[in-house]
């Protein structure tokens, strides 16, 4: 029983260790891509009415 409970803890662990880099890659590629589209924007607001 205690092999089962030491193989089910590694295979949690990588799974979790899989989560983590999932969502930091998740959090980094939209803080980039958001740097990167506010770099290349072109629009212009205007105030006032003509």
């Amino acid at each position: 029983m205690e092999a089962f409970l030491v193989s089910f803890l590694e295979y949690f662990l990588g799974v979790i260790k899989y989560a983590v880099l999932a969502v930091a890659g998740i959090v980094i590629g939209k803080k980039l891509r958001e740097n990167k589209d506010a770099k290349t924007s072109t629009v212009r607001i205007q105030s006032g009415r003509k």
